[in-house]
């Protein structure tokens, strides 16, 4: 008869003591069971005793996670949190310096545990580590475990960020703003600063007037990757909490408090931080970490948000100075023509002006600013087209002159044009969408140049004009030309070029040929299998397909993955395992120091979830933790990515996925152990795949082609490469 549930085999050790292997009921009080315990080694004060996680973690044990105790379990008799947080809060006083560093040491490590850190908060330990920092009497090693304590016992979340001084703040930006400064130090207190301004409106002024842009370039121009990215991180702070009625820009005194959104697109774009980042981060030998590709990502995503405002404003045709935009673009292009139209009446200039209008692509010929009240792209599209003809001036009127030759229906209208580009360009790069908290897709090109968005314009409305060509397109097929212009900016991006040039070569290679060749290759594809006699064949063999798909997700889940966890911090510093056991009965999971190299080995991880626990999986805004935290709601793509398994009446796992694909792997993989039907789009494209490369094998089967078991050998290099090709 197998044993109660509630009953658990576990060991338990004590320093000085052989271990103890006995078994704990998990329906009496943990004070009883530590009593037990306490009396079995004869520890008189129970009270002041309590259990550990025996792992890399050393959390305590507590009536609201001891459910997470398994069999086989080792844990460890320890003295109480409250007991040990007393004990600490001394000794980081102590006289002695050797007393007191190993307790900042310890209390380091131990602050990564709610339990405790919650007991020495209660003590006002985090005034007590602020008064430290404040004295300034600490340096080094003693100052970076002070500052580590504080920023973990932070991210739980239990005190404010909005209780601190002046004083405290102005010490840490002191840290910032110093030339050399131990980099442990340095690095925690960009992390304290970034979490003062992600959490609260009220620090993010104080800390914008104590800290400038040129304080933190030096950071960027080091080696040390991780100052780097928590430089870039506290910049995109500032730059995400930015008030929009502070929008001043004085570059004799660059502060970031006079710099938000519209204007901090000045010092952002500045050609010095950029290309501070640009040679030291982007084009430096060390390759770029994932967290660093996040922080990049979010630095391009806020840059281009900035043009949203101008994205979102409508164009006021009986606003003069926004017309005289329009005049200038008639006059660069028509310059010799806009010299005589000075002289002659009303009417004759008026028919002149509809007549430019007309060669310059409007659709509204009478008065064009009627064409830019469209939202979006409102008056971006304008400025991108006035900045187009001022600095690439020769194109601007080649591409002008050139449509206003050709006949009226094979023009191509460049003002319809590059409105409808514009509206394109925001799509694809998502201007005015809140950044994701998982994604780390930059583009190195974007900082390439102080004006990348427009630059990106220029190129894209040369290569709308050739493809227009190419295709020998009339005003009928526009929706068909911009298809076609879409699909090769899309297609140049995926390549991730270096610089505008590299984007621009790409897209060279991607002409219209270029792109009806892709098309018809991909066509040709799916065709193949659509005649009735192919598709019943699929149709039989589609459930070995499936369950060759299952078994790929359940030894996925085998292998595990691991997650990051979200803190109040916008950066991802703690990561967790999950894996499913070989025999599909357990999930083993755990947290961990930093992110693995390889597989974690199961025994590594101490907690387990039987499968056969599992009530339900859900996903997105179902799952707990999408609730919990109001701040993730309002992100779309991390909702995506949310997913938890719940299991007894009230317990739940949650997870976030590092990606799309983990995401189908996870949740495809959870409803095939729940015999439920694997609904992903990954799971559908993966399919599709397989059924499509079973099909051909099948085919060439039936035309009697051998197909060897193993790939042919590789040719060998020649031996001599003295030789020619005779033509004759």
């Amino acid at each position: 008869m197998p044993p109660p549930a509630d009953i658990l085999k576990v060991a338990i050790e004590w320093p000085g003591a052989f271990p103890k292997l006995m078994e704990i009921d998990q329906k009496k009080p943990l004070s009883a069971i530590i009593k037990e315990v306490c009396d079995g080694w004869q520890l008189p004060n129970h009270e002041t005793y309590a259990l550990q996680n025996a792992d890399s973690t050393n959390f305590y044990i507590t009536e609201k996670n001891r459910n997470n105790i398994k069999n086989g379990s080792i844990l460890r008799l320890t003295t109480s949190p409250a007991q040990m947080a007393q004990q600490l809060y001394e000794r980081v006083q102590s006289s002695s310096l050797d007393v007191k560093l190993d307790g900042l040491k310890e209390l380091a490590n131990s602050s990564r545990d709610v339990t405790f850190a919650q007991e020495f908060i209660n003590l006002d330990g985090i005034t007590l580590l602020t008064q430290m920092v404040e004295s300034g009497t600490d340096f080094g090693e003693m100052l970076s475990f002070t500052l580590t304590a504080f920023v973990e016992l932070m991210d739980h979340g239990i005190v404010s960020w909005d209780t601190f001084s002046v004083a405290f703040i102005k010490k840490i930006a002191s840290f910032v703003c110093k030339s050399s400064m131990d980099s442990a130090v340095l690095q925690r207190s960009l992390a304290i600063l970034e979490s003062m301004v992600l959490n609260s409106q009220d620090l993010y002024q104080k800390v914008a007037q104590e800290i400038t842009i040129g304080q933190l370039m030096p950071h960027l121009q080091g080696t040390d990757q991780d100052i780097q990215t928590y430089t870039i991180a506290v910049i995109n702070a500032l730059f995400l909490k930015a008030p929009e009625e502070k929008r001043q820009f004085d570059e004799s005194n660059v502060n970031i408090l006079d710099c938000p959104l519209t204007e901090m697109s000045h010092i952002l774009a500045q050609k010095q931080l950029r290309s501070i980042i640009l040679q030291n981060v982007i084009r430096s030998n060390k390759p770029i970490n994932e967290e660093m590709a996040h922080q990049l990502y979010m630095l391009q995503v806020l840059t281009f948000n900035l043009l949203e405002d101008r994205m979102m404003t409508k164009m006021d045709p009986q606003d003069q100075a926004q017309r005289d935009i329009i005049f200038e673009l008639r006059r660069i292009a028509f310059d010799v023509e806009c010299d005589s139209n000075n002289s002659g009446s009303i009417d004759k200039r008026k028919s002149m002006y509809t007549r430019d209008y007309k060669k310059l692509g409007f659709i509204n010929h009478v008065n064009p600013a009627v064409d830019f009240t469209q939202i979006p792209p409102g008056m971006l599209a304008l400025d991108n087209m006035l900045y187009f003809a001022r600095h690439h001036q020769d194109s601007y009127i080649r591409i002008v002159l050139e449509n206003s030759s050709r006949e009226d229906k094979h023009e191509c209208p460049f003002g319809r044009s590059s409105i409808e580009l514009t509206k394109m360009l925001c799509e694809i790069l998502k201007v005015g969408e809140l950044p994701s908290e998982n994604c780390h897709d930059f583009h190195p090109m974007f900082f390439t140049h102080d004006r990348s968005f427009v630059e990106f314009f220029c190129i894209c409305i040369q290569l709308l004009n050739k493809t227009w060509k190419e295709m020998r397109a009339t005003s009928e097929d526009f929706n068909k030309v911009m298809q076609v212009v879409r699909e090769q900016i899309t297609r140049a991006l995926t390549a991730k070029p270096n610089s505008l040039d590299q984007f621009k070569s790409r897209l060279q290679n991607l002409s219209y040929t270029e792109i009806l060749k892709i098309r018809q290759s991909e066509r040709m594809n799916q065709e193949d299998f659509q005649s009735r006699p192919i598709l019943e064949l699929r149709e039989k063999i589609q459930p070995e397909i499936m369950e060759l798909i299952k078994q790929q997700r359940l030894n996925r889940l085998c292998e595990g993955t691991c997650f990051r966890k979200i803190s109040s911090r916008r950066r991802q510093d703690k990561f967790w395992y999950c894996r499913l056991s070989p025999n599909h009965k357990v999930l083993h999971y755990g947290d961990l120091e930093e992110s693995p190299q390889g597989e974690v080995p199961h025994d590594s991880l101490q907690d387990k979830l039987p499968v056969a626990d599992i009530k339900a999986v859900v996903t997105g805004k179902d799952c707990p933790h999408m609730k919990e935290k109001g701040a993730l709601k309002q992100n779309k793509e991390v909702l995506e990515l949310a997913f938890s398994i719940l299991y007894e009446s009230d317990e739940y796992l949650n997870f976030i996925a590092p990606d799309k694909h983990e995401y189908c792997v996870w949740t495809d993989g959870l409803n095939a152990l729940l015999g439920k039907e694997m609904t992903s789009e990954f799971t559908r494209s993966d399919l599709d795949t397989l059924l499509n490369m079973e099909m051909k094998l099948r085919l060439l089967d039936l035309e009697n082609i051998q197909i060897p078991e193993a790939p042919p050998p590789i040719p060998k290099e020649p031996s001599n490469y003295d030789f020619v090709y005779d033509c004759n």
